[in-house]
């Protein structure tokens, strides 16, 4: 039982479990995930929706406005909803289930995206069993960005049985393997708090600007960070989040997970404040971990403020870290030969912008 490691993914694409209109590309499987890759067309909706007792394409007609072919590219505009149906596809067994989340590049565009399966009721969770097509419902929230099919915006999990580690648990692998650089803090997971001790010219973080260009998410290490972002300062370790603006801040803890594990961010909680602090959550196998040349990373936070202006202290806990374990140790390893863009990282934008 737990997580299916990189080589269990491979045998579901090769029986069938997981299906596709073309054949796997390279680097669509990671250590404890499979990307998913965007199809041929999108369907620019009025809302977004649930689809219940029916299936997506039954109730895709009810909110549609109109189909977009996506085969020479396509802009999906800011503050708009799309519906993209993906190529994968999945047949799973009784005894498994699947839970997705945002690339973390697509995270730190503010490029909101879930995943939507037939007769589903939930965002990003796939019931035990599930047969059925993909959809990922996109809805850039800070820049307008432009699509081609293959695309991979999103990515699953799947795993058998109860894998996620109790509090117990995770403080004895805390002990056993130093999770994160300073003390564990362990209730519900492990905390993680915010970083915002003055960088170079004060920055503690970047704000993203309200009117930019286009971003084409093929061009890597291309725009220049300027024409999207504003740095944000801080003179007293403090800064005040503006409600409906995007925040890319990092953590303070340098945080690791041993390849016989897994982790993701827990789901938001209310109580730690008005503001939402990860759209991308899922931590690979080895991110962070000296075995796959890290020495620990942080975790970058994409914060959206909500209803009121709210001040952000320094090491203030913002979220929960939860860990599963694998099934078995992936073959690929976060950061080992794989070309991983955010091994060992601190506060760093997604990999479309140039870095200083």
């Amino acid at each position: 039982m737990g997580v299916v490691p990189s080589q269990g993914i491979a045998a579901m694409l090769a029986d069938g479990r997981i299906a596709a209109d073309t054949p796997p590309v390279p680097g669509q499987i990671q250590p404890a995930s499979l990307d998913l890759r965007l199809g041929t067309r999108a369907y620019r909706l009025r809302a977004s929706f649930l689809p219940g007792s029916r299936t997506v394409a039954e109730r895709v007609g009810s909110f549609s406005m109109h189909e977009i072919d996506l085969t020479a590219g396509a802009v999906l505009e800011k503050g708009c909803v799309y519906l993209v149906p993906l190529i994968e596809s999945l047949a799973l067994p009784q005894d498994m289930a699947a839970t997705a989340n945002a690339k973390s590049s697509t995270g730190r565009l503010d490029l909101f995206t879930r995943l939507i399966t037939d007769r589903g009721t939930e965002f990003d969770r796939i019931e035990p069993g599930y047969t059925g097509p993909l959809y990922a419902e996109i809805s850039p929230r800070s820049f307008s960005v432009l699509v081609r099919p293959g695309m991979r915006l999103n990515q699953i999990r799947f795993s058998t049985g109860s894998c996620r580690l109790d509090d117990d648990a995770l403080r004895q692998l805390d002990a056993e393997e130093k999770l994160v650089d300073g003390p564990a803090h362990i209730n519900g997971g492990l905390a993680f708090s915010v970083d915002l001790l003055p960088r170079a010219k004060g920055v503690v973080g970047y704000r993203a600007k309200p009117h930019t260009g286009l971003i084409d998410l093929d061009r890597i290490g291309y725009y220049d960070p300027a024409e999207f972002w504003e740095p944000v300062t801080s003179s007293d370790t403090r800064i005040i989040l503006d409600p409906g603006a995007f925040y890319i801040l990092v953590s303070r803890e340098a945080v690791h997970v041993p390849p016989d594990y897994a982790a993701e961010m827990a789901p938001y909680l209310a109580m730690v404040g008005e503001f939402r602090v990860h759209y991308a959550g899922f931590f690979d196998p080895g991110f962070g971990h000296g075995l796959a040349g890290g020495t620990g990373s942080r975790g970058v936070l994409e914060v959206r403020c909500h209803e009121a202006p709210f001040a952000l202290e320094h090491g203030q806990v913002v979220g929960r870290l939860v860990y599963e374990r694998m099934a078995e140790r992936p073959e690929l390893i976060y950061g080992a030969g794989m070309g991983s863009n955010y091994q060992g990282q601190g506060l760093k934008l997604s990999k479309h912008f140039r870095e200083a």
